[in-house]
């Protein structure tokens, strides 16, 4: 995974946390759902970013036993 990739989805994680909590103390359901969202989206762009990443170690590893 890239470190641009990383930081974006770090922080579209944080962004949501911020969110949630500003939703929670506003008593604004939306909003906290809007961060909620945002939270599960970052974690499954980290998700793929890990398999893909996997995936990679698994094809360089095959290639050193060429």
């Amino acid at each position: 995974m890239g470190l641009d990739d990383k930081a974006s989805n770090k922080a579209q994680e944080l962004g949501g946390k911020a969110k949630e909590a500003l939703g929670r103390s506003s008593d604004d359901p939306e909003l906290t759902r809007e961060g909620q969202r945002d939270q599960a989206s970052a974690g499954l762009k980290q998700a793929g970013e890990k398999v893909k990443d996997a995936f990679e170690d698994v094809k360089d590893a095959f290639k050193k036993h060429d």
